[in-house]
């Protein structure tokens, strides 16, 4: 391409225009920050945390066994592990994770419950801040749990999917950890009642 090409435009002009173009390009764009849960003002820095955060572990560091298998949830680098009892499968899912700090539980718990359509009853606490919410939604589309959930041994804690993706890697729910639905439905079919979990 010459300056031929464009009449009336120097070559100098050409140059400068395209370096102007350039850098346009390569400046970090803003997310987009309606209906979002968290402003991300550079997102070369998130795509990097990302990238990071999706690294393999090893299940010793943090646990004894894997009796039942062991689910780990980095509360950090939104991310969910899985290793099953005979070490045969080992699953790496992307999370949602709690809005704030209070609403975050850490620790060790374990799988009590499976339940494929759950349905959802909001918390007192979430009823306090959000009165407008229904006091209960039936299992369907509309149901903010997605298509399956594991009960933790804590109180209103869940491990679930969701139906709203806009909320898997960022930080958006009440307290439990979600998921896309077709990844709750493949942990549901691995995890059982009993399975170890613990939140970092």
């Amino acid at each position: 391409m010459s300056t031929r090409d464009f009449p009336g435009l120097s070559r100098r002009g050409f140059l400068a225009a395209s370096a102007a173009s350039a850098a346009a390009l390569g400046a970090p764009a803003l997310a987009q920050t309606e209906n979002s849960t968290e402003f991300e003002s550079d997102p070369s820095q998130t795509i990097r945390r990302n990238v990071s955060s999706f690294r393999t572990l090893d299940w010793q560091p943090y646990f004894d066994n894997l009796s039942n298998g062991a689910i780990l949830v980095d509360i950090q680098s939104r991310a969910l592990h899985y290793w099953s009892q005979d070490q045969s499968v080992y699953k790496l899912y992307p999370t949602s994770v709690p809005l704030t700090e209070d609403l975050t539980r850490l620790g060790r718990t374990e799988v009590v419950r499976k339940v494929e359509g759950p349905d959802w009853r909001p918390t007192p606490s979430m009823l306090e801040r959000n009165p407008e919410w229904p006091p209960y939604i039936p299992p369907g589309p509309d149901n903010p749990m997605g298509t399956h959930a594991l009960y933790l041994s804590w109180t209103y804690y869940r491990i679930h999917g969701t139906h709203d993706t806009r909320k898997i890697g960022r930080r958006s729910s009440n307290g439990c950890i979600g998921l896309y639905n077709e990844h709750i439905a493949e942990l549901f079919g691995l995890a059982r009642v009993g399975t170890q979990v613990l939140l970092i």
